[in-house]
């Protein structure tokens, strides 16, 4: 290790299950007192009135941390028989079951702590419950599924928002509405394909009068309109109805068209046969009104079930720009990637396209679709890639669901928001993976930067960063360790254990949305672990189990061993956006989303630190953060138009 800097390592604490802080920053702001109700001889009389009364925009620090075998805890909870909403209508769930008997009491919350969670540069709409994005002259087009009625899922219709740089968005009138016998249960995800001549088509999935999924087509109005204001629906739909053989419930979610040698449009289908193997379909057309289902699959995985919001796409071997859909020829692979309904989870693989059979071959069978690589390893689904002609460059947008519970999402009025725009590239480093990188146009948001340089952080310390408020960062930290102690061996390792578990390597990293006393943090973490074979493996991981004092929140810790080469150093980038935590490892190689719902560590009582929880490393940590300032995403002012 190079010489460190300890001018920022104010003093060390250890990092116990019940984190303490002895000693104090030398800048440190102390949280303003909220309003109190304090007629203590009413207060059952006055109890509902408190939640609208108690509104502490900067709650107090002083809560101690619970000890880990008392604190309420998602994973020593099972959900209620309630079934989640979507799944007997055919989809996946868009609910979380309250992890308590209905006549337990959730948390408290104030206004103040849910208007806190509404994200400032994610989009999300303006209230209620949050397929097929595009670029048209001039504007990137965003297709999401909404319902303008409810902060919970049901009555989909899409919703549309336009912006020129994917960062601020404009709210335009609803696309398409469910309307008509083929798609009255709700119009579902769908794809737009730009053709040669300019023309748009949009296939998406209806969900008919008799609860059978059909695909549909819709096509703008007025090409000449930049907005894209005005859809008209085909007049013969449906244009696809499922085949024989595949369930009238399990078939779903075209994807963008491509070319294939013959000149004719392929696009794919997920489904499932058998009830466990997930498979695509491949149809191919020559006008996207009638279509011919080719023999075979694309491809299958068994074991793996219904497989929904199927994507499939080009990425260059060597090359530092994204591919049109219908690319292919040397130095060309392709990502299939499938939302796998029972995990809710979106996987991925990189492997060999043929398109003559028109058939898919994983590279690495071993980590084939829906057994091996996540595109996100947090909660993240139902992911959406695009190609940006303007830029050229492929785009990625996942859906982020909330944990809480729909009592919460109702008082709140929204629910769900998207990810940050990615690009996905193909690492040629490693072969095996992408890398998935925040659009560069987020940058435009930073302002008041401050970098620290070579801090060291001793075994089982924690070190404060002063960097003011911590709601809204775009943080980059590298870190280098010195062995201290030799390293025991470790098989079997997986992040589930969280950052209290301790090794000799790690684990070690950043807490986000911390309080002052550490009644609430989330670690974000490297843990490097010696296996038996004599070779360092390294997971990146995030750990929600003390991310909220609310019970009724799910929280988990959720990661993945993360390929790290000879000569790099371990890195990370994350963004913080309130309720949201994006976080990228080693350039993107692994990517975990987080929700979080801090009662006690929101508004000014937000505070970042560094931490070391291993017991025979010395971690030496440089970081350079931003405040990132909100977006602008409001109604787009269409006086004649709404």
């Amino acid at each position: 290790m190079d010489t460190p800097n300890l001018s920022h390592a104010t003093y060390y604490t250890p990092l116990p299950e019940q984190p303490s802080l002895d000693g104090s920053p030398a800048t440190r702001r102390r949280p303003l007192k909220g309003f109190v109700v304090i007629f203590g001889s009413i207060i059952f009389l006055v109890s509902l009135v408190g939640l609208i009364l108690n509104q502490s925009q900067e709650p107090s620090s002083t809560s101690p941390m619970p000890n880990n075998d008392d604190k309420p805890s998602s994973q020593k909870k099972s959900f209620s028989k309630r079934m989640p909403r979507g799944v007997a209508e055919g989809v996946s769930a868009k609910s979380n079951p309250s992890l308590f008997d209905d006549d337990e009491v959730s948390y408290n919350w104030t206004n103040a702590m849910l208007s806190w969670q509404r994200t400032s540069y994610h989009f999300q709409p303006e209230k209620n419950w949050m397929n097929g994005p595009l670029f048209h002259m001039g504007w990137y087009h965003l297709f999401y599924q909404y319902n303008p009625d409810s902060a919970v899922w049901g009555n989909i219709t899409w919703g549309h928002a336009v912006s020129r740089d994917l960062i601020h968005w404009l709210y335009l009138p609803l696309a398409l509405v469910p309307d008509h016998w083929y798609d009255i249960n709700g119009v579902w995800t769908g794809s737009a394909t730009r053709l040669p001549d300019g023309q748009i088509v949009m296939l998406y999935t209806g969900d008919t009068d008799e609860s059978v999924q059909v695909q549909n087509l819709a096509y703008p109005a007025n090409l000449s309109d930049p907005l894209l204001l005005d859809w008209v629906k085909y007049e013969n739909n449906p244009v696809l109805v499922p085949p024989p053989g595949i369930e009238t419930s399990e078939y779903r979610d075209p994807t963008t068209a491509w070319t294939g040698p013959d000149g004719t449009w392929r696009l794919t289908i997920g489904s499932r046969v058998n009830t466990t193997i997930g498979i695509a379909l491949v149809y191919q057309t020559t006008n996207f009104t009638t279509y011919e289902l080719l023999d075979g699959l694309l491809h299958a995985v068994p074991g793996t079930g219904m497989w929904e919001c199927v994507d499939f796409y080009p990425v260059a071997i060597n090359g530092s720009i994204g591919l049109d859909t219908s690319a292919g020829g040397p130095g060309i692979k392709h990502v299939l990637k499938a939302s796998l309904d029972d995990t809710k989870l979106d996987h991925y693989a990189i492997g060999t396209y043929d398109p003559v059979k028109d058939k898919w071959t994983p590279d690495n069978p071993e980590e084939d679709v829906g057994i091996g690589l996540r595109v996100d390893y947090g909660r993240y689904y139902a992911s959406k890639s695009f190609f940006d002609q303007y830029k050229k460059r492929r785009i990625l947008w996942g859906w982020i669901n909330e944990t809480d519970t729909e009592i919460d999402n109702l008082s709140k009025g929204w629910a769900s928001v998207q990810s940050i725009p990615r690009t996905v590239l193909f690492d040629n480093k490693t072969g095996t993976n992408i890398l998935q990188w925040p659009v560069e146009e987020i940058e435009s948001l930073r302002y008041n930067s401050k970098e620290f340089e070579k801090i060291v952080i001793e075994p089982g310390s924690i070190v404060p960063l002063d960097i003011g408020t911590a709601t809204q960062l775009d943080i980059f930290a590298e870190f280098e360790t010195e062995l201290l102690a030799s390293a025991t061996e470790e098989e079997g390792y997986n992040c589930s254990v969280g950052a209290v578990d301790r090794s000799t390597l790690g684990p070690f990293g950043l807490l986000v949305l911390a309080d002052d006393s550490l009644s609430e943090l989330t670690p974000i973490f490297f843990r490097p672990t010696n296996t038996t074979n004599g070779t360092l493996t390294t997971y990146f991981c995030a750990d929600e189990t003390r991310s909220s004092l609310a019970p009724e929140v799910l929280k988990q810790v959720y990661g993945s061993s993360v390929p790290v080469l000879e000569d790099e150093k371990l890195s990370m980038r994350v963004l913080v956006d309130h309720s949201i935590v994006e976080s990228f490892g080693q350039g993107g190689r692994r990517v975990i989303t987080s929700r979080i719902y801090p009662t006690e560590a929101i508004y000014g009582a937000a505070r970042l630190y560094l931490f070391n929880n291993a017991t025979g490393i010395n971690v030496m940590a440089t970081l350079k953060i931003w405040q990132l300032n909100s977006a602008f995403i409001h109604p787009f002012p269409l006086v004649d138009k709404i």
